[in-house]
Protein backbone atom coordinates (compact mmCIF):
# COMPACT_ATOMS: atom_id res chain seq x y z
CA UNK A 1 0.00 0.00 0.00
CA UNK A 2 1.53 3.35 -0.88
CA UNK A 3 1.51 6.29 1.39
CA UNK A 4 -1.20 7.97 -0.86
CA UNK A 5 -3.47 5.15 -0.37
CA UNK A 6 -3.31 4.99 2.96
CA UNK A 7 -3.74 8.74 3.63
CA UNK A 8 -7.24 9.14 1.60
CA UNK A 9 -8.04 6.29 3.05
CA UNK A 10 -7.70 7.62 6.66
CA UNK A 11 -9.56 10.92 5.13
CA UNK A 12 -12.20 9.11 4.51
CA UNK A 13 -12.65 7.57 7.68
CA UNK A 14 -12.34 10.78 9.48
CA UNK A 15 -15.29 12.45 7.29
CA UNK A 16 -17.63 9.10 7.68
CA UNK A 17 -16.92 10.26 11.53
CA UNK A 18 -17.64 13.54 11.17
CA UNK A 19 -20.94 12.85 9.74
CA UNK A 20 -21.76 10.26 12.32
CA UNK A 21 -20.88 12.73 14.95
CA UNK A 22 -23.11 15.23 13.62
CA UNK A 23 -25.85 13.26 13.20
CA UNK A 24 -25.38 12.03 16.91
CA UNK A 25 -25.57 15.76 18.14
CA UNK A 26 -28.63 16.75 15.82
CA UNK A 27 -30.43 13.84 17.55
CA UNK A 28 -29.30 15.15 21.16
CA UNK A 29 -30.42 18.51 20.46
CA UNK A 30 -33.63 20.05 20.45
CA UNK A 31 -35.29 20.75 17.34
CA UNK A 32 -36.02 24.31 18.52
CA UNK A 33 -33.71 26.03 20.84
CA UNK A 34 -36.50 27.51 23.33
CA UNK A 35 -38.92 24.94 23.20
CA UNK A 36 -38.90 23.97 26.63
CA UNK A 37 -39.25 28.06 27.58
CA UNK A 38 -42.49 28.31 25.78
CA UNK A 39 -45.56 28.24 28.00
CA UNK A 40 -48.04 25.46 27.92
CA UNK A 41 -51.10 26.26 25.88
CA UNK A 42 -54.30 26.73 27.61
CA UNK A 43 -57.86 24.88 26.44
CA UNK A 44 -60.74 27.05 26.29
CA UNK A 45 -64.04 25.63 28.54
CA UNK A 46 -66.57 24.75 25.81
CA UNK A 47 -70.04 26.25 28.16
CA UNK A 48 -73.33 24.77 27.42
CA UNK A 49 -75.70 27.08 26.01
CA UNK A 50 -78.60 28.18 27.74
CA UNK A 51 -82.14 29.08 26.40
CA UNK A 52 -83.41 32.32 26.45
CA UNK A 53 -86.52 30.81 28.02
CA UNK A 54 -83.98 29.24 30.53
CA UNK A 55 -82.34 32.48 31.36
CA UNK A 56 -85.68 33.95 32.30
CA UNK A 57 -86.80 31.42 34.47
CA UNK A 58 -83.48 31.93 35.94
CA UNK A 59 -83.65 35.52 36.98
CA UNK A 60 -87.28 35.26 37.87
CA UNK A 61 -86.39 33.01 40.51
CA UNK A 62 -83.88 34.92 41.52
CA UNK A 63 -85.49 37.80 41.98
CA UNK A 64 -87.70 36.25 44.13
CA UNK A 65 -85.23 34.22 46.20
CA UNK A 66 -83.77 38.19 46.58
CA UNK A 67 -87.20 39.31 47.35
CA UNK A 68 -87.45 36.93 50.37
CA UNK A 69 -84.18 37.52 51.75
CA UNK A 70 -84.70 41.53 52.27
CA UNK A 71 -88.31 40.99 53.37
CA UNK A 72 -86.83 38.60 56.07
CA UNK A 73 -84.52 40.93 57.59
CA UNK A 74 -86.72 44.24 57.88
CA UNK A 75 -87.93 44.13 61.14
CA UNK A 76 -85.30 42.34 63.14
CA UNK A 77 -82.29 44.35 63.32
CA UNK A 78 -80.85 45.26 66.46
CA UNK A 79 -79.46 48.53 67.54
CA UNK A 80 -76.04 48.90 67.83
CA UNK A 81 -76.28 48.80 71.73
CA UNK A 82 -77.93 45.98 71.92
CA UNK A 83 -81.14 47.08 73.52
Amino acid sequence: MSLDTILAELKAERDRLNQAIAALEGVTRPARPNAAAAPPKRRKRVRAKMSAKTRQRLSEAKKEWWAKKKGEGSGKRRSKSGI
